[in-house]
């Protein structure tokens, strides 16, 4: 009787559960959709200032849908905006005449430092079109600062401040939890720069790791100092000294230090920009932001029938058919459709990758092979080409990268978790096997490898990386000696990958299509972006399926436990990483 109660109770709990979950998805999905319906396209005025709009995070591949990232606990959708867009929508309001100026309030800025890093370029190029760019904030962020450099005028809240303090990367070093926890891991590794194994067997950082940091935070520090410097018109020197003393607590202090052109409140603001635009009242000033300009403004020539596709290769390699991560099933389906495509007459491929499996690299690198048969292919780095990343890059008919990019990377590692001691220690779980031959439970996650194992498995990365080696000899014209000089899985900065031969030039996507056009000898061309963004209401299907999957699980304890052992059985066994070696928290 007491097990039937349990039962009753427990379906009751999570059928409630369901039903509220359930309301809240209804809920955000008649919100999602109201916004979609309203999509009037807005007017432009005859003579109007461009407000950039930063309320929404700038990523490289963004959704415009309403039910993008939208979760059954959130009422409203969680978009963002598309960097190419955004970069354009400024380079199409320097040609336009009834764009007097741009203003923006760079106090909730989102983005990765190399978009930042492009859209600073595009402000440059906005300046150079005769117009002014006025930059205000509540509180500047060091990005937030570094963007708002570009601008004629600098302007900050009285209350506020703009700190100024530097660069540094955190590590987590997880050696001491697993060793409480009974996890033990093995790693097997080549490249002495390659510091996946430090985290998980070390509690501190090597010398050749923080070597290889430093040297990267240094050259995006440096690469900042000397674009703020000359653009506000004060030394390196003197940037590093009040970086150094924390000079700038205050306002009063930053302006003070001319690093801002004065101090107003956001109502002092109105009025200032009302007399630059040139009139007296406030109601007189004629503003659209930036995303709504786009829409009124920024749209593709239909009629154009040579394209170049920009193909977004975001977030970890993988196997499988995914739409998450760059999985390779997937992705080499796009680039086989943009290979066919004979209106595409070149390619530019966005990489913001870390890496990941070498087995994916290698297949989605050969596909991209293929394509490159028929028609030119640009790589477009972002703030991470590293490792696999790098990997799909190397063959490239070029490399465009941003200052600020992490790349490099190219090496190896396999890393072997053993959860042996743990299911004994702390859930009294015994695990026995079976086999038929020696190392048949090598993948099994429940003992250590043996010297035998180590060995083979240091076979196949030292394998991998020769390949990797020569891969990237071939595709940079260098000797597999002089590949092996910058490789053993050191990272370098953009910068850095210019000067050691890993990349053709600085630049960001906007030069990356420049050059796509020039090497298809194509004049006139129109932009096409994969993935191809999903239909709304298929992604509503998507979300209903996928919260019916979630209620069920709360529903059954059981199924909780199971897909949690299930997940941790996917984690053990031998992969190889081609993959940046580890996961830092970059203050900027």
């Amino acid at each position: 009787m007491k097990n039937f109660l349990k039962i009753v109770a427990g379906t009751f709990i999570g059928s409630l559960l369901a039903m509220t979950i359930g309301v809240f998805l209804l809920i955000g999905v008649i919100s999602s959709i109201a916004s979609f319906a309203d999509k009037s396209i807005p007017k432009v005025p005859d003579s109007v200032v461009l407000s950039l709009n930063f309320n929404r995070p700038i990523t490289d591949m963004a959704s415009d849908d309403p039910f993008s990232g939208i979760s059954p606990l959130d009422m409203k959708p969680k978009t963002s905006q598309n960097l190419y867009n955004f970069i354009n929508t400024i380079d199409r309001a320097a040609e336009d005449p009834a764009v007097k100026f741009i203003y923006m309030n760079v106090t909730n800025l989102s983005a990765g430092i190399s978009h930042i890093e492009e859209i600073r370029q595009a402000l440059t190029r906005f300046r150079e079109s005769g117009k002014a760019v006025i930059a205000y904030a509540d509180n500047f962020s060091q990005t937030g600062y570094y963007l708002a450099s570009a601008a004629d005028k600098i302007y900050l809240n009285p209350g506020g401040m703009s700190s100024l303090t530097g660069l540094s990367i955190n590590s987590i070093f997880f050696k001491d939890l697993l060793d409480r926890m009974g996890i033990e891991v093995q790693l097997i590794r080549h490249g002495k720069f390659k510091a996946a194994a430090e985290q998980f067997i070390s509690n501190k950082m090597s010398p050749e790791n923080r070597e290889q940091l430093e040297s990267y935070i240094n050259g995006v520090w440096n690469s900042w100092m000397q674009d703020i410097s000359a653009s506000r018109e004060i030394s390196v020197e003197e940037l590093n000294r009040l970086t150094d003393n924390l000079l700038t607590p205050t306002a009063q202090s930053v302006l003070d230090a001319k690093l801002v052109d004065g101090l107003m409140y956001k109502d002092e603001m109105v009025k200032h920009l009302t007399t630059l635009f040139g009139v007296t009242k406030e109601e007189d000033l004629k503003m659209i932001s930036s995303s709504d300009y786009s829409r009124a403004r920024v749209s593709p020539n239909l009629r154009e029938k040579n394209k170049i596709a920009i193909l977004y290769a975001q977030g970890d390699i993988v196997m499988g058919s995914s739409d998450k991560n760059i999985a390779s099933d997937k992705f080499i389906e796009h680039i086989s459709k943009l290979r066919k495509d004979s209106t595409i007459k070149a390619v530019v491929l966005r990489v913001n990758s870390p890496g990941g499996s070498a087995q994916s690299s290698e297949v989605i690198e050969r596909e991209l092979r293929l394509l490159m048969e028929n028609k030119p292919l640009i790589v477009s780095m972002g703030d991470y080409a590293a490792s696999g990343g790098y990997w799909i890059s190397a063959n490239a008919n070029k490399i465009l990268t941003n200052k600020a990019t992490l790349t490099g990377s190219i090496g190896v590692f396999s890393m072997v978790p053993n959860f042996g001691k743990t299911m004994k220690k702390h859930l009294s779980l015994n695990s026995e096997t079976v086999k038929t031959n020696r190392h048949s439970d090598i993948m099994s996650g429940y003992r250590p490898l043996n010297n035998t194992e180590i060995a083979f498995i240091q076979s196949a990365i030292e394998q991998i990386y020769t390949e990797f080696i020569e891969l990237v000899s071939q595709g940079r014209n260098m000797t597999p000696e002089e590949v092996d000089n910058i490789a053993q899985g050191r990272v370098w900065s953009g910068i850095d990958a210019t000067q050691i031969g890993l990349a053709d030039e600085i630049g960001g996507i906007y030069e990356a299509l420049k050059s796509a056009a020039s090497l298809a000898e194509i004049e006139s061309y129109r932009v096409v972006e994969y993935p191809a963004k999903k239909d709304p209401f298929e992604k509503l299907l998507e979300i209903f399926s996928q919260t019916s999957v979630n209620i069920e699980k709360m529903q059954d304890p059981f199924a909780l436990i199971d897909y949690a052992y299930r997940q941790l059985r996917e984690q053990s066994g031998v992969t190889h990483y081609a993959r940046l070696p580890f996961n830092v928290s970059l203050n900027k």
